[in-house]
């Protein structure tokens, strides 16, 4: 993982940091905008992009009031134009410029664009050699290679918004990389972690969208509700940290309490733990190596209670083994199982597949899609749309 000198960021600190958000509409994107907002005097935004909700976009945009709003959908431009008029705040839409304003230059980089769509996004915003925070777990997944290659070769930074990554990198000690024994990524176990087999199969888009402890999208939901999010996650931590990936663990934590840990060699586990609440991640990256005040809800361990622990179940969450078996396998096999899942998972909420069909439809594609060894974007985009064209093959089919 690359790591910037705490002392460049401590000596600048007098001045507002400079902030742009790539997805300020999402879910990660409306809780950076609320600590933007809640911090107004430590931040100034540069741009914030959206994809359709164009409405939303202009609210936001009159809060932070950013040098240039985006919104990528062309359509929805002339709404955009009209509710920033008068403001001052460049207009601008399409994909081209999404990437034109990842460029730009800014102090930190919220990468939150959900899927593949925002591996151009986020590759633009490390060319430019910021901090790039990623809540887009998907870019490492199927371009980690390019990704981490470009971070090394602009002098960039990448600091994880997940809350896992985000935990580990708060107790993961740089120095002692040799000396860690395992990195334990919790889990929540989604909505359906006593459901059995037969149960899932019944299981309704608008039962898989409500987690018992996040607020988070409607894809990200679904992909907590298969696991798949925690084998993402998996892939991800992966990359970000210097370990083996066989020394990275999962384990089922129902409360969402310790948000992930690492165990040293003489026996330490270093935990960070915070209620469920993404805004205390993304403030941590926004102000790093300091803190901001959040207004997230504190712990109260005592009326907690406890806090349970448990191995995941294989059989029934098979996509967590895809996604190892997808790490191992390497050629690519990644960036297939990204590719396949996202269009899997959008696939069941159009009520055209069930739900445990979505790792049959990942599964019967890793099968079929022969990967290759992804050394540029051309190459990752190729292997990409291969991979939904067979995806959307095999749901044509109802496998």
């Amino acid at each position: 993982m690359a790591l910037i000198d705490p002392v460049v960021i401590t000596n600048n600190s007098e001045r507002p940091r400079t902030v742009t958000i790539l997805g300020s509409t999402g879910s990660i994107g409306c809780s950076t905008v609320d600590l933007l907002n809640r911090n107004s005097d430590s931040f100034n935004v540069i741009a914030i992009t959206a994809n359709t909700n164009v409405e939303l976009l202009v609210k936001q945009a009159l809060l932070l009031h950013p040098d240039v709003a985006i919104i990528q959908d062309s359509s929805k431009y002339h709404i955009l134009k009209e509710g920033l008029e008068g403001s001052g705040i460049e207009v601008m839409t399409g994909v081209a410029s999404v990437i034109e304003a990842a460029s730009r230059p800014a102090d930190i980089v919220v990468a939150a664009i959900v899927g593949a769509a925002g591996l151009r996004p986020t590759l633009s915003a490390i060319s430019q050699g910021s901090i790039v925070a990623i809540a887009n777990k998907e870019c490492l997944v199927c371009a980690g290679d390019l990704i981490m290659e470009e971070v090394n070769n602009c002098n960039s930074v990448l600091l994880p918004i997940d809350s896992e990554h985000n935990a580990i990198f708060q107790v993961f000690e740089p120095n002692n990389s040799k000396e860690v024994e395992r990195i334990i990524l919790t889990a929540s176990g989604g909505p359906f972690l006593n459901w059995s087999t037969a149960r899932m199969n019944t299981v309704t888009p608008e039962q898989a969208v409500l987690h018992p402890n996040w607020d988070m999208g409607r894809k990200v939901s679904v992909d907590s509700a298969t696991l798949m999010n925690k084998g993402l996650e998996l892939i991800e931590a992966a990359y970000l940290f210097p370990v083996l990936p066989e020394k990275i663990e999962i384990l089922v934590h129902p409360q969402s309490i310790v948000h992930s840990m690492v165990e040293y060699i003489d026996g330490s586990v270093l935990a960070q733990m915070a209620s469920p609440d993404m805004r205390t991640p993304i403030a941590y990256s926004l102000s790093w190596p300091k803190r901001i005040q959040t207004p997230t809800k504190r712990l109260n361990l005592a009326e907690i209670g406890k806090l349970t622990f448990e191995n995941p179940d294989l059989e029934r969450f098979p996509a967590l083994s895809l996604a190892r078996e997808s790490l191992s396998t390497g050629k690519g096999s990644t960036t297939i199982l990204n590719a396949a899942n996202e269009v899997a998972v959008q696939s069941f909420l159009d009520y055209s597949i069930d739900f445990l069909g979505i790792t049959r439809i990942i599964e019967e594609t890793l099968k079929r899609v022969q990967g290759y060894p992804i050394k540029s974007l051309s190459d990752c985009e190729q292997l990409d749309e291969e991979s939904r064209t067979v995806a959307r093959g095999l749901v044509k089919k109802q496998l």
